[in-house]
């Protein structure tokens, strides 16, 4: 007796070993672990060749991988005997799908013909497999589940599939009903949950679609889809909880190219820039020729918040030779500004590069902090004229733009020798600050510049002006230079312009009362008196 049983168990193991492993990939492919459900469910054709089943799950699984060929050559190998198989036909059709729609039907309808439609197995798998495919027939999906739920209306899976298919037609209302209904006959209907967050997710409902993620994690644990959605959540606003849920993702889901990248961004995103630096290296060497450009990038934030200009500058060229431009966001423009900014010699690039990423800019107050950024390195280079444009774009977007800005905008557009610009400027400075000298003072002087020869008598009113706030202030170093400078130049214009040598000597003597020991101005003043009394001499003693 105990060599019959012995001799049983042996016959029978291959086939409880291909069972359990069918089973484990199934509940694999559940929890999207799709290299584990591959690996499983070629272990179990591996012991059960004729599970037809078997064939249909590894299919999908292939699909869902995005392995389409290798999915063909594999299929290629099934045995002929499983081929008059309702799961075979499935299969069949599966692969289908992408080439050939109405052929794929047709097999979908020969499997619900061997069954006369009464496997509701077979029902869920066919609806599954063209909701699963991106080349499914998503209505006739819903309409499989609505006439399998009329028998099984306690079904909380097949309510969740519908509620799938719904949402594939975006039919947001009845995807919505269809989940209620699947968690109201099963409240651990973990799918539906997590279907609910994602369909509140697309409605960009934060409370809601994280507390469904919340649900489905409660009602499975193990679920990473849940876990990977709440970190994705968290990334920005929370990256040290989006930490928490990542780990928890990394427990129940396979290892991956993405869960690598995903995990690389969740180190810089916490400022754990070594271990980031050393993961993304990791992934360069690894993909070589297939990596992703932006980690580069990743590479290059890293060591520009290590302070590593040289290191930062390298990884950002890598990215920039690498990366399409349409990829290229405004960030990446302002980095590598800033890192031409450290360098001696390279200010122009930091230039460029900045008028790269306000190009992008939406926010006025991005804008602004570029536009100072260009006014400072314009200003380093002695581009006086594009300091000036900066200026400008400063004090006319800037609510909290001071005089110090009016001053500067107006006093680049002097040095670039605008003095039109400048002019304007400083008119604008006297009629907000009229108490101060500095806009009259510098108005004068753009004045003077337009007209050098004084013919026009321009900058006779500005300085005239800037003498009668001075008398009414306090006489500093600065008033003294300046009053100075407009009785000098009153002066001349008296002399030369409207010949009063009388009025032109007052005015040099007003110097004088200010700086006694000025020799040129006692010159100038000997010179004068001495044209004075020639043009006053009588004519006969002139003669």
């Amino acid at each position: 007796m105990k060599t019959i049983l012995i001799l049983l168990f042996i016959l029978m193991s291959p086939v409880l070993t291909g069972a359990q492993t069918l089973e484990e990939g199934k509940k694999q492919f559940h929890y999207e672990r799709y290299q584990s459900a591959e690996a499983s469910l070629h272990r179990a054709l591996h012991f059960e060749p004729n599970n037809a089943e078997a064939w249909a799950m590894l299919m999908r699984t292939y699909i869902r991988l995005g392995k389409f060929t290798e999915a063909s050559d594999t299929f290629s190998l099934a045995p002929e005997s499983i081929r008059s198989e309702p799961f075979y036909r499935i299969a069949e059709g599966a692969l289908l799908l992408k080439a050939n729609s109405s052929l794929a039907r047709s097999k979908f309808q020969e499997a619900l013909h061997i069954t006369k439609g009464k496997n509701i197995h077979i029902i869920a798998t066919i609806a599954d497999v063209n909701i699963e495919s991106p080349h499914g027939d998503y209505q006739y999906a819903a309409e499989l589940l609505k006439k399998a739920l009329k028998k099984n209306k306690g079904n909380a899976s097949l309510h969740s599939r519908l509620g799938k298919a719904f949402r594939k037609q975006h039919n947001g209302t009845e995807a919505y009903k269809a989940f209620r209904e699947a968690i109201e006959k099963n409240a651990k209907e973990t799918v539906a949950y997590y279907e609910l967050g994602r369909l509140f997710l697309s409605q960009k409902n934060t409370e809601l679609y994280t507390s469904y993620f919340l649900k489905a994690i409660e009602s499975d644990p193990n679920f990473s889809p849940a876990y990977y959605a709440l970190y994705n959540h968290y990334l920005y606003l929370n990256p040290a909880k989006a930490k928490e849920y990542f780990h928890q993702y990394m427990k129940n889901s396979d290892h991956s190219l993405q869960r690598s990248y995903s995990y690389t961004d969740l180190l810089y995103l916490t400022k754990n820039y070594d271990s980031a630096i050393l993961a993304a290296k990791q992934l360069v060497m690894s993909e070589r020729t297939t990596v992703q450009p932006r980690l580069y990038k990743l590479i290059g934030y890293s060591y520009q918040e290590k302070r590593d200009t040289g290191n930062a500058l390298n990884y950002m060229r890598e990215y920039f030779a690498v990366a399409d431009d349409s990829n290229r966001v405004m960030k990446d423009y302002e980095t590598m500004a800033y890192l031409y900014s450290r360098i001696a010699g390279k200010k122009d690039s930091a230039v460029r590069y900045f008028k790269k990423a306000l190009a992008l800019a939406t926010s006025p107050a991005t804008k602004i902090i570029y536009y100072k950024q260009l006014a400072n390195l314009t200003t380093e280079l002695n581009d006086h004229a594009a300091a000036a444009y900066w200026l400008g774009q400063i004090y006319c977007s800037d609510p909290g733009a001071t005089n110090v800005t009016l001053f500067n905008w107006g006093l680049a557009a002097y040095k670039a020798q605008d003095y039109q610009q400048a002019d304007s400027v400083f008119g604008l400075y006297t009629a907000k600050y009229a108490d101060q000298g500095y806009g009259y003072f510098w108005r004068a002087r753009s004045n003077a510049a337009i007209d050098t020869t004084m013919e026009y008598g321009l900058a006779v009113p500005h300085y005239l002006k800037l003498i009668e706030v001075i008398e009414s202030d306090t006489l500093t170093d600065t008033n003294k230079k300046w009053l100075q400078e407009a009785y000098g130049y009153l002066a001349s214009y008296e002399a030369n312009t409207q010949k009063d040598y009388t009025q032109a000597i007052d005015l040099f003597e007003k110097i004088l009362e200010i700086d006694p020991a000025n020799t040129q101005v006692q010159r100038n003043i000997e010179i004068l008196e001495k044209n004075l009394s020639i043009r006053n001499k009588p004519e006969s003693e002139s003669n």
